[in-house]
């Protein structure tokens, strides 16, 4: 570790110096043979201020994902966390697996597992926002860009973004007749299949429909005593679809969308006892594909979203542009596990294991229903002068219904426990944003967003399966909050930007009403960020490089957390009264040849929770470092955030060489993030290990007319690196376990 933080100054002190010397090594560079520099950088355009700029011209913290490293990233059927530890500070994780992926950035994140739960990293997908953490995961394919913008982004994109915000833009239609299809089989037998087909349809009117299919067999084994059968879970089918309408008039533009999802599988793995006691490591024995579950014949997740979204636009003259954006999206689940992750019950004096399970867990939690209306009108002017701006208005209206169930084990999966939620949301905001060119050389940018946000909760259980009858709990949460930024970015030269940010913005007040296990429905008051951030963005060596820093700090006040497990199978929301967090980034890319590129990133994030008075129950068979108060308690001051990693990095290097009629490829990518405490005390089991993930992806692409073939190999997790990467603390040491190495081939077209 400490050779990587020696790496990671003397890089940060290198970019520093290249860009702050980028006109002479520009002079440098141009006396070279220009012939060596044929091949340079092409310019990333990016929507982070929901306009298209030149992403090294805008002043905010953002990185984009497209093209081959796209591709490479998302193979082996993988769903959205496959962007994990891909870009500087971010960290995505799941209990659920494919559905429920939870965001982190910059550390600040919400570990949360009940289905109303709000995160401070906002997903945007068309520039429609997927606020349930269901909606969260839709599978990804045709899109043209990902962009993650961190640091608070509430001024344009409002409620739930303290964090920063992940925007996926999907590939639209043109009036150019394009396409592609792609199919790849791989380890324990998944087959990948997506494509897309689009066109005019008039000479105003263009469509495209994209299509998704994924299949894996069960592969996992129960070897529960009792309980034996083969490849009994882990498998899934994964079908979606997008159609989208295009069409292009004079002075006006009118995008429909609409996209469905299907996914019939498993949920995540629980494995019991799989962390060695009196230390992190995984146990001896453990094998990926067996389990040790009464329950896992049971085991089920099931999906089901649609949605659809209208973006319409005028050009009302030469100054103006209207913009109306109109969201619908609906969604349902149901996911049913074994909780505890192995069998029997030790205190009920049954047989039990692996290790000591002392009660049994089965659990399922369900979204009947969900609807999400959003309506987002702005205009923004297109001065020719100095002064530019945009204002507009939003809405959001949300109402979510979720199913809590518990089952009794010993009673083949009888119900025992049942609780209905009901939670109704509506938030509208005014907001604006202002230009200003004050020179050639200095360019300022000022936002203002007034928010109002309203929930209003009903929790009804029917029965509890620790003997508690009915009860029925009301309550309601509301809050206004005036979010701001400032920012101003400084041309040093023609190939150097400057820019320095601070943003103050909310999360707004949340409620968790999982009360099977207990009584008490818990709210958390809004929290509050105020973020500071400078940084340069260069090209150097004559476009043929690209370095991004960026420095930045930041407190949070009333920082809502969630209190997960420990004492029983729910969450209780808390607030902490201040969490700082501070650390750097760095964004590269590099033309090393006319026949190798690269990129290398690298981030560190330093979280502290600053609460004397904050403690929250802990493991039931975990050995706790932190102090423990007289209510038994582990008290959380000076804790960093859960699933937070001080360090994550990444690096690619892609080679091209023509070879006959065609282009032979490879690529290679290595990620890694450092430790991660899995919640908020501190246990030496629940600290989960640092990760390194190592892919390769190798293949032919040739031309013939119209049509452009590609054949690929690849892996991911080449080295097999298995480690713990998520917990349940509240019966036994219970792990979750990373994806396996998994090898595939695949064949691509694309015709035009």
């Amino acid at each position: 570790m400490k050779s990587l933080k020696k790496t990671a100054i003397a890089t940060i002190i290198n970019a520093a110096l290249l860009s702050a010397a980028g006109t002479s090594v520009s002079a440098f560079a141009a006396e070279e043979d220009t012939a060596k520099k044929s091949n340079q950088l092409e310019v990333i355009q990016v929507t982070a201020r929901k306009r298209v700029e030149n992403a090294q011209e805008v002043p905010v913290a953002v990185s984009a994902l497209q093209g081959d490293n796209l591709d490479a990233y998302s193979s082996a059927g993988m769903d959205i966390r496959f962007m994990s530890a891909k870009i500087p500070s971010l960290s995505i994780e799941s209990s659920f697996g494919r559905s429920f992926p939870r965001f982190y950035v910059r550390g600040l994140g919400n570990t949360d597992f009940d289905l109303n739960a709000s995160q401070p990293v906002s997903l945007v997908v068309d520039e429609v926002v997927q606020e349930n953490a269901i909606l969260k995961g839709f599978p990804v394919f045709d899109v043209e860009r990902v962009e993650v913008l961190r640091g608070p982004q509430g001024t344009l994109f409002g409620r739930n973004t303290p964090a920063g915000l992940v925007k996926f833009d999907t590939a639209k239609p043109s009036q150019e007749f394009e396409g592609y299809g792609a199919v790849s089989y791989g380890s324990r037998g998944a087959v990948d299949t997506e494509g897309a087909v689009g066109g005019a349809l008039t000479d105003r009117l263009s469509a495209r429909v994209s299509l998704l299919w994924q299949d894996k067999d069960d592969y996992i084994d129960n070897q529960a005593p009792g309980f034996e059968a083969k490849d009994e879970q882990g498998g899934y089918t994964e079908k979606a679809a997008r159609i989208q309408f295009l069409y292009e008039g004079d002075d006006f533009t009118a995008l429909l969308n609409y996209h469905t999802r299907d996914l019939d599988g498993s949920p995540i793995a629980f494995r019991a006892n799989v962390i060695e006691a009196g230390s992190n490591d995984l146990v001896d024995n453990y094998e990926h594909d067996v389990v040790y579950q009464d329950a896992a014949v049971r085991n089920t997740q099931q999906v089901e979203s649609e949605g659809a979204s209208l973006k319409l636009e005028w050009d009302i003259s030469d100054e103006y542009t209207i913009t109306s954006i109109s969201g619908w999206e609906s969604a349902e689940i149901y996911s049913r596990g074994d909780i505890d992750g192995g069998y029997g019950c030790g205190f009920c004096g049954t047989d039990n294991g692996p290790g000591f399970v002392p009660y049994e867990s089965e659990s399922a939690d369900g979204i009947p229903e969900q609807d999400q209306l959003t309506q987002e009108l702005r205009l923004a002017s297109n001065f020719s002068g100095d002064f530019n701006y945009q204002v507009g208005l939003f809405y959001f209206d949300e109402e979510l219904t979720i199913e809590n169930f518990n089952y009794s084990t010993p009673d083949n999966g009888a119900l025992n426990g049942y609780v209905q939620q009901q939670q109704d949301t509506t938030a509208w905001a005014i907001f604006g944003s202002a230009d200003y060119i004050f020179s050639d050389k200095l360019k300022v940018t000022a936002g203002l967003r007034y928010s109002d946000d309203e929930k209003d909760f009903v929790a009804d259980r029917t029965i509890s399966p620790i003997g508690g009858g009915a009860l029925y709990v009301e309550r309601s949460v509301s809050d206004s909050h005036v979010s701001w930024d400032l920012s101003a970015n400084y041309k040093v030269n023609e190939d150097v930007n400057w820019y320095s940010r601070v943003a103050n913005t909310f999360r707004a007040p949340s409620l968790q009403g999982r009360i099977l296990f207990g009584d008490d429905v818990t709210t958390a008051d809004s929290e509050t960020v105020t973020s500071f951030e400078t940084g340069i963005k260069s090209d150097v060596l004559d476009g043929q490089g690209r370095v991004n820093a960026t420095v930045f700090y930041y407190t949070m006040d009333d920082q809502q957390l969630t209190a997960v497990g420990g004492g029983a199978n729910f969450n209780r929301l808390v607030n902490a009264d201040k969490t700082t967090g501070y650390g750097f980034e760095l964004d590269t890319e590099w033309v090393l040849s006319d026949e190798f590129n690269a990129t290398f990133n690298l981030s560190y994030n330093k979280t502290e929770i600053k609460d004397n008075d904050l403690a929250v129950s802990a493991c039931f068979q975990c050995t706790v470092t932190d102090p423990i108060n007289d209510a038994g308690l582990a008290v959380l001051d000076g804790n960093s955030l859960p699933h937070a990693p001080e360090w994550i990095s990444n690096f690619t290097l892609r080679y091209n060489k023509e070879l006959a009629d065609g282009n032979f490829f490879a690529l290679g990518d290595i990620s890694y993030r450092s430790e991660i405490n899995m919640f908020l005390y501190e246990s030496v089991e629940f600290e989960g290990k640092a990760l390194t993930e190592v892919g390769l992806r190798a293949g032919y692409e040739w031309a013939e007319g119209d049509y452009e073939y590609q054949v690929s190999a690849f892996v991911r997790n080449l080295f097999d690196e298995q480690q713990v990467i998520g917990a349940i603390d509240f019966n036994n040491n219970t792990g979750i376990v990373n994806e396996e190495r998994y090898i595939g081939a695949e064949f691509k077209v694309n015709f035009f």
